[in-house]
């Protein structure tokens, strides 16, 4: 199967959570990280995230900076990376900021018919899996889409479904200075786990970022 360059990038506390137990945004990185993720983001084809970061934090997943979007141009691109949602059930509200010119909203069979026509105005549709979308497929339709890099934002069970399927390349995590806590709290990747075969990591580089570390992990097949 032809699929893009896959990988995640998020940031956690030091007890690795990603957000606090009532699953809300919690501001982790400082500014140079969120510099970089807006390097990244520039440097990508689509950005990805799940449902469930949509739902919690509304996010609009744009480059802000003019600098950053002139890279873009400069290189023959669009001014903005796609912007694609897992969302099996099309649980989206069609008023999230993430939709518009340039996102698409990835959905199963099982996404209901009345919730996808008022989603249709929004974004482009794409229905990959009877129940659940089938990542693998998706990947798949992005790659002949034109998409050859893709960084995946969250949350944790897009992370874990993708880890899980083996469908990731590269995961980079800025670790910030503070604890969030909470067995409620979700880590950066949730999902039911792994009891064996657990996936092994190669350590690319460890460099302090705003008051934390930056780590960069290559997966290892």
């Amino acid at each position: 199967m032809e699929r893009p360059f896959v990988f995640i990038n998020a940031a956690m506390s030091a007890d690795g959570k990603i957000s606090s137990f009532h699953r809300e945004q919690v501001r982790i990185s400082g500014p140079e990280d969120m510099d970089r993720v807006s390097l990244l983001r520039a440097g990508s084809d689509a950005v990805m995230v799940g449902v469930g970061t949509v739902l919690a934090d509304d996010p609009g997943l744009r480059i802000k900076s003019a600098d950053h979007k002139k890279m873009r141009s400069d290189r023959g691109q669009s001014n903005q990376p796609l912007r694609v949602v897992v969302d099996s059930r099309a649980r989206t509200p069609p008023g999230s900021e993430v939709l518009g010119e340039g996102s698409i909203l990835a959905v199963s069979e099982a996404a209901p018919e009345e919730r996808l026509a008022f989603l249709r105005e929004k974004c482009e549709i794409v229905v990959s899996g009877e129940e659940k979308v089938d990542l693998g497929e998706l990947l798949s339709i992005l790659k002949k889409k034109g998409v050859e890099r893709l960084m995946v934002e969250g949350g944790a069970t897009l992370n874990w479904s993708l880890i899980e399927a083996g469908l990731v390349d590269e995961i980079s995590v800025y670790i910030g200075p503070m604890i969030i806590g909470g067995e409620g709290a979700p880590t950066l990747v949730d999902g039911p786990g792994f009891s064996a075969d657990y996936p092994k990591l190669s350590l690319i580089s460890a460099d302090l970022l705003d008051g934390g570390v930056l780590l960069r992990w290559r997966v290892l097949r």
